[in-house]
């Protein structure tokens, strides 16, 4: 099932106050960025983040779900109303998640 436009406008209005969001669609559903680093996505209509340690520490009781069949588990997001907490949250995934590497025979 692929996920509604509207949740994920949702969702990105809700990180307004996270930092540079931004994201890309990727067969239905969308994979979520903060200045350059995958910190998760919107799956069948669910936010679910990287499980980074600090993510879990913030989140001791959240559900671990995979995106999609044989994907690794992530982190589901059930505070999607707390803006503060989302903006804490994204922080310390950018925080703790490496920087991207340049692809091979790019520039920029």
């Amino acid at each position: 099932m692929a996920s509604d436009r509207s949740y994920l406008d949702y969702i990105l209005e809700q990180l307004s106050g996270a930092g540079e969001i931004s994201h890309r669609p990727m067969i239905g559903e969308y994979i979520l960025y903060c200045g350059g680093k995958v910190i998760g996505g919107i799956y069948d209509d669910r936010f679910l983040v990287k499980p980074t340690k600090s993510a879990r520490a913030m989140m001791p009781d959240a559900i671990l779900e995979p995106p999609y069949d044989g994907a690794k588990d992530m982190i589901l997001v059930d505070r999607v109303e707390d803006r503060d907490f989302l903006a804490e949250l994204v922080r310390v995934l950018y925080d703790e998640l490496p920087t991207p590497k340049k692809k091979a025979g790019k520039e920029g």
